[in-house]
């Protein structure tokens, strides 16, 4: 898979394509559904596959901070892509040009002139241009006036829930992890490398593995049994997701007690995948009282774990 940052590089693809867009953040059974469709289309056509999203995406430009949590960052997106088959991953960077760009100039510009698609693939609810007035109606006008094809994906449901990046963060938020992998086909992850923090844990006992959270917003917050692996090597242990709050942390990150983990895990990446939340994060009084509950937090991610083999 060919990665391509900017809508500059678009005109590199020289054969036809077959395209999908949109934010496509979780790659969920709904995005799969459309995924699925462009790989099949492509290899029928004889044309290139194509991912087209958004970074960062566009409620992260207008909102910032206040924007919806991001299930995954863009590596997670491109890594993903990659297994799904794609020819080309093709990252936009939104800014303001694009953002005030009319729905009309952005299908001729950016769809049609520069990626001379065959095939469009696009979710129902997809809308796009300034102020979102751009539809799949005129998406479907524009293709008979340019000469492609709009296929529209329906939505995926889950028991009588429409599958949606909204309903995982939903979930995600609650800690119900055994339905967020049944909806990303996937258990939850995150990863990073990791990097030296200010070392407090082990002044208290519990070493921590410490990784910068790279999103504006996490989808979650709190503490959480968790499993880390770096290359064949796995372990358990539990997990903080926040500010760190009694020690007055400012910046988000993910600390990780891996329990009988004697390795040097600095500089390496790890994947932590997430089970059950144990607790909400919350500022204690004291470190000695921050110690007593990570030692009820251990118990209890001992005894899940000691459940489940």
């Amino acid at each position: 898979m060919i990665l391509l940052r900017g809508s500059k590089k678009l005109t590199r693809i020289k054969q036809p394509t077959v395209a999908t867009i949109g934010n496509f953040d979780g790659f969920h059974l709904g995005h799969q559904e459309i995924f699925n469709f462009v790989i099949t289309k492509s290899a029928q056509q004889k044309a290139k596959s194509v991912l087209i999203c958004f970074e960062p995406t566009p409620k992260e430009f207008f909102c910032g901070s206040k924007g919806p949590a991001r299930i995954y960052p863009i590596r997670k997106k491109i890594e993903l892509a990659r297994d799904f088959g794609y020819d080309y991953f093709a990252c936009l960077h939104f800014n303001q040009l694009l953002a005030t760009m009319p729905a009309v100039d952005f299908v001729q510009e950016i769809l049609h002139d520069s990626l001379n698609i065959k095939t469009l693939v696009v979710g129902d609810d997809f809308k796009f241009g300034h102020h979102g007035n751009g539809n799949i109606d005129l998406l479907c006008n524009m293709g008979e006036k340019l000469g492609f094809h709009v296929h529209v994906i329906k939505p995926v449901l889950h028991g009588h829930e429409r599958v949606s990046s909204t309903l995982i963060r939903e979930k995600l938020s609650q800690g119900k992890f055994d339905e967020v992998a049944t909806l990303l086909s996937r258990p939850f992850r995150m990863s990073g490398r990791v990097f030296h923090g200010d070392k407090r844990g082990r002044t208290i006992g519990f070493p921590t593995a410490n990784i910068l959270i790279g999103r504006l917003v996490s989808p979650i917050k709190g503490v959480f049994t968790v499993s880390a692996s770096v290359n064949n090597n796995q372990w358990q242990g539990v997990a903080n997701v926040g500010s760190r709050p009694t020690v007055n942390g400012q910046r988000q990150q993910l600390e990780i007690h891996l329990f009988d983990c004697q390795q040097n895990l600095y500089g390496k990446r790890l994947e932590v995948e997430f089970h059950t939340k144990l607790r909400d994060e919350i500022k204690f009084p004291s470190l000695e009282a921050l110690k007593h509950q990570i030692s009820i937090d251990v118990t209890k991610a001992q005894q899940y774990f000691s459940q489940r083999t």
